[in-house]
């Protein structure tokens, strides 16, 4: 669990409810069911329509990112990667064999047999670097999904309104139903900007830094295999991957 996340988010929703109260308003009147379903559904409907299926279903299965601390093995992988050098060196490319066939990573695992394989450096480096291309440019599609809900989610919120001040002006003469009708069009700006602003945009923002750690650690591997293919002496290969180490 990312108790960072989750704690940004709870004292955001505190801090305006809070700041709420505090002028003596009351909680009940900031849940509007109508107001709610126009902005919510609006948004996730212009969403849909712009967005391709499999784009979509990437990011909603990235959202569990979000609050799920992500673990990247830099400094871990470093020194795989300087220990896996050495062995090279030593005794040739089809000692890494067998930490080939047990690597679980994808990205390290087609690296490695690439490895095995005897490949051209400078082959290996495109095969690597494509690929981590394609996957940053995949991921990140999906992640601005959140991006696109955060910029339609303010507008479908002033639709709201207007539709709560049409439907207000339709019952001047009902007290009652003229007050229903303007607290809906304002309880829908305050949902579209707050959905906008306290979760739509950090949730983008969110999965496209997970996204780039990521790729931060695919080019550490791509960085590594490249340089142990060259035969570059492990120290060496030390030096370079040191700045990727997390202190």
């Amino acid at each position: 669990m990312d108790r960072l996340a989750l704690l940004g988010l709870t004292l955001g929703l505190f801090a305006i409810a809070s700041g709420f109260t505090l002028h003596g308003g009351t909680l009940s009147t900031l849940f509007d069911l109508p107001a709610l379903v126009i902005v919510i559904g609006g948004t996730l409907g212009a969403v849909l329509f712009q967005t391709p299926l499999p784009q979509f279903t990437i990011g909603i299965k990235m959202l569990a990112w979000v609050f799920k601390a992500q673990y990247v093995p830099l400094n871990a992988t470093v020194e795989r990667l300087i220990n896996w050098g050495t062995a090279a060196r030593t005794n040739g490319f089809l000692s890494l064999e067998a930490e080939a066939l047990q690597e679980s990573d994808p990205f390290l695992h087609n690296a490695l047999n690439l490895l095995v394989d005897g490949i051209e450096p400078s082959i290996i480096q495109d095969a690597l670097d494509t690929e981590l291309t394609l996957e940053r440019e995949r991921l990140l599609r999906s992640a601005r999904i959140y991006e696109s809900m955060g910029g339609y989610s303010p507008t479908i919120g002033i639709i709201g309104a207007v539709l709560g001040l049409i439907q207000a002006m339709q019952n001047i003469n009902n007290p009652e139903l003229l007050g229903s009708g303007i607290a809906t069009a304002f309880v829908a700006t305050i949902y579209g900007v707050g959905f906008a602003n306290l979760i739509f945009i950090p949730i983008a923002n969110k999965l496209k830094a997970v996204v780039i750690q990521r790729c931060l650690y695919q080019e550490l591997i791509v960085e590594g295999v490249v340089s142990i293919a060259n035969g570059e002496n492990p120290r060496v290969i030390e030096r370079k991957l040191a700045a990727y180490r997390v202190s």
